[in-house]
């Protein structure tokens, strides 16, 4: 056995994900899953660090390490709740948190910024730690983004049916898995998620998310409203792409005038039909789906899948049905990731993120 966690906290900053996965010769296990929420202290600070404000640089610096600090207390639990000791995990692989990220443009470097110091991570657990994952696909000319659909590719891919893979977030991304590799892997991300959701049910219901959507269930789409969102330029821009919570936030739904006249249960099933038709898209524009697996947080919204599945025409399950938790998934890539530094295992797919080529992905800081 060799154990690898994985840490991720995606855009929706919902709370850290631990996984603890076998990985041994490329065959890659989910073992155990611990999820922790952010403090709420923390949590504010996080937000607020997501847009440009004053004294940017020295709150990150703290916040960095306070970020690490919970990261390893998710470890730290996973491994009591397992009865493993620090020797026996071989690495973790941190994603960290994301506070910004600027996709490349014609005119523009592009960056993005994680958070949550990995030396203290690998002071506090003993565990040697990975983590800095996307920028050497920025070096690279990438987007550094996303970087799950080569984990996907190792677990997801078959040999007589083409899959696409939709991780659903704050950001919603796929990844297409042609059958028995007959074409290139691709994947992009295809906009919002469950971030413009879960700002709207919280603003008017006091809600963090909205229960298997059914406050969207209880209204009606606005077809005018969902008609302008999607002439948005980002939905018909060329992949590679990704995108934010920088782009896809509170302020992109300002430019919508007369949003707060609509009954907000009617806007807030506009925006689950706004997520669902942008990920349906890009599904059609693949040249074959057989079959259409859903993780991430959005997995747990029941009228989400069923709204995709209406747009999609297909049978859409989550990754439950091919043997993984729907909220491991992102953990678990992360742990792979780890497994593939240590073993010089390139980790992004040019394809996806638009570097120029294929490399090892991350750096290590040692226990």
């Amino acid at each position: 056995m060799a154990y690898y966690i994985g840490l991720m906290s995606g855009t929706s900053m919902d709370g850290i994900d631990a996984v603890l996965c076998d990985i041994s010769h490329q065959r890659i296990s989910s073992k155990h899953c611990l999820s922790l929420p952010y403090p709420a202290e923390l949590l504010d600070q996080l937000t607020n660090l997501c847009t440009p404000s004053t004294d940017e640089l020295c709150r990150m610096a703290m916040v960095d390490r306070e970020v690490a600090q919970v990261f390893a207390e998710a470890v730290n639990q996973l491994l009591a709740e397992t009865n493993l000791k620090p020797a026996d995990i071989v690495a973790i692989g941190s994603h960290g948190q994301t506070i910004r990220h600027q996709p490349k443009t014609e005119t523009q470097s592009g960056y993005s910024v994680q958070i949550g110091d990995p030396h203290t991570i690998a002071t506090l657990t003993g565990i040697d730690v990975v983590a800095d994952f996307r920028r050497r696909d920025i070096a690279e000319g990438g987007h550094g983004a996303p970087l799950v659909p080569a984990f996907h590719h190792q677990v997801f891919s078959s040999a007589s049916v083409s899959r696409v893979i939709v991780n659903i977030g704050g950001i919603a991304n796929i990844t297409y898995l042609p059958a028995n590799c007959s074409s290139m892997v691709t994947g992009f991300d295809t906009g919002p998620g469950n971030r413009l959701l879960d700002y709207w049910c919280q603003r008017h219901t006091g809600r963090h998310f909205d229960q298997n959507g059914q406050w969207a269930a209880s209204g009606s789409i606005i077809p005018d409203l969902l008609t302008s969102m999607l002439e948005d330029p980002y939905f018909h821009r060329k992949p590679p792409k990704s995108t934010g919570r920088e782009y896809f936030n509170d302020s992109w739904l300002t430019q919508f005038d007369r949003l707060n006249e609509f009954p907000a249960h009617d806007v807030q099933a506009t925006l689950l039909s706004l997520t669902a038709q942008s990920i349906a898209d890009a599904i059609r524009n693949l040249k074959q789906v057989d079959e259409v697996y859903i993780c991430g947080g959005g997995a747990f919204n029941l009228n989400l899948l069923k709204v995709l599945s209406l747009h999609t025409a297909l049978d859409v399950q989550t990754t439950q049905s091919l043997g993984v938790n729907p909220q491991w998934v992102e953990g678990a890539a992360f742990a792979w990731l780890a497994w593939a530094f240590n073993h010089r295992v390139p980790g992004n797919l040019p394809a996806v993120t638009g570097a120029r080529k294929s490399c090892v992905l991350g750096a290590l800081y040692p226990a």
